[in-house]
């Protein structure tokens, strides 16, 4: 089952003590006037931020600091009226003199000179090509599937609509589902050859979620020890420590929370039994194709001590996750939401109230199996094994009960 990535909006912030210059001259063909803005993690310990200058004869150059390499956004247009699909360059900066030549209406396809980093995806990039050349198809029509469905959800369409929309949203992720898994074996085997290399580091950032602990911590350890001190290794150091709190073996984090109906609900109040925390969401098609299969498992062993707690990645559309525990008759177990402040996420601020932190999810639908005493008997999902492995194990846990 295809999983989910969950919206992480991590700024990546770079915390070293030293901060070095960077110059960014370049040349837009198409666009002589008007503004570029650039946005990257500032110096001196600050969150990411937004420059911009004039263009004068389709020419510009930016001067800043950065704290090490990292990944930067050049526009035409300003972030706050960027829409979905907007035309934006990804470019990896290091402190060094840099120039990137752009044709307006294509900067995806930006060249970018001085940047070692930057040098390397080029390589990552020509390993994905030939899949890619299949995937970008898909891509494209996923993207205006994508824009049809919120605008439908803006213009408030009707239900059946909508569900139209999401059903064709799902055949073109299913599409897409065997050309991802060629690109993340493409990414993995880069991130082996190249432990030196930012541009490694960069990319296991955001595959963690997909790795077993044991293969996360196994790709940390093998990384350069500069590497391991940037911004991009604290960060995966990070992630690492969350993946292993929700990982098998670890003591489970006992939250507390006000579930669907108003009640308070904690994890303590369910020791003695097997839990099954399920991660899930709405608008995630994955998580609600298996709520059946769910409801089979809840079925078969309630009355053996057993417990399904839903925790729902909902917090910004409640009435939708209600809506969906309706629509798919999954009340009979516990629902909670996960507790994300999108704001505080954005600043940078700690969200204590976030469960999905203490457990490293990071994909949907991912599900973590707590045993009678509270420690972490399975992961099943992003960063652990399959959903057939759970029937296994509760068929095991169950069987003299």
């Amino acid at each position: 089952m295809k999983q989910i990535p969950m919206l992480i909006a991590s700024t990546l912030l770079l915390t070293s003590a030293q901060a070095q210059s960077f110059t960014l001259s370049g040349t837009v063909e198409g666009q002589p006037s008007g503004y570029i803005y650039l946005n990257y993690p500032g110096g001196k310990g600050e969150e990411r931020r937004t420059d911009s200058t004039k263009l004068q004869n389709g020419r510009f150059t930016f001067s800043g600091l950065l704290n090490g390499p990292a990944m930067s956004s050049l526009m035409l247009e300003r972030p706050s009226e960027m829409s979905y699909d907007a035309d934006y360059a990804s470019l990896f900066l290091e402190p060094a003199k840099m120039t990137v030549t752009l044709k307006k209406g294509a900067l995806r396809k930006a060249k970018l000179k001085g940047s070692r980093p930057q040098d390397d995806m080029a390589l990552l990039d020509e390993a994905r090509k030939p899949v890619n050349v299949h995937l970008q198809p898909l891509s494209d029509e996923y993207n205006k599937l994508n824009n049809e469905y919120i605008a439908a959800r803006r213009a408030k369409k009707d239900s059946a609509t909508q569900a139209e929309l999401i059903a064709r949203l799902d055949k073109v992720k299913e599409k897409m589902e065997p050309y991802y898994e060629q690109i993340d074996a493409i990414d993995k085997d880069f991130i082996a050859k190249h432990p030196a290399s930012y541009a490694s580091a960069y990319l296991l950032r955001f595959r963690i979620s997909g790795m077993t602990l044991q293969e996360a911590e196994t790709a940390y350890k093998r990384m350069a020890p500069a590497v391991q001190q940037s911004s991009f290794g604290k960060e995966i150091k990070k992630e690492v420590e969350s993946l292993r709190g929700g990982s098998p073996g670890s003591t489970a984090h006992v939250f507390s929370k006000t579930d669907i109906n108003g009640q308070p609900l904690s994890l303590s109040d369910f020791k003695g039994k097997y839990v099954l925390v399920d991660f899930w969401a709405s608008w995630c098609g994955p998580c609600r194709k298996g709520n059946p299969h769910l409801k089979e498992v809840y079925a078969k062993y309630k009355e053996k001590g057993f417990e399904i707690i839903g925790i729902s990645d909902d917090d910004s559309r409640p009435e939708d996750w209600k809506k969906a525990v309706a629509q798919d008759g999954i009340g009979m177990w516990k629902h909670v939401l996960r507790g994300l402040d999108m704001k505080k996420r954005q600043n940078n601020e700690p969200n204590p109230d976030d469960i999905s932190d203490y457990y490293g999810i990071h994909s949907l639908p991912t599900k973590i199996l707590i045993g009678p005493d509270g420690v972490i008997v399975g992961r099943y999902g992003g960063g652990g094994e399959s959903d057939e492995a759970m029937d296994k194990k509760l068929a095991e846990v169950f069987a003299n009960k």
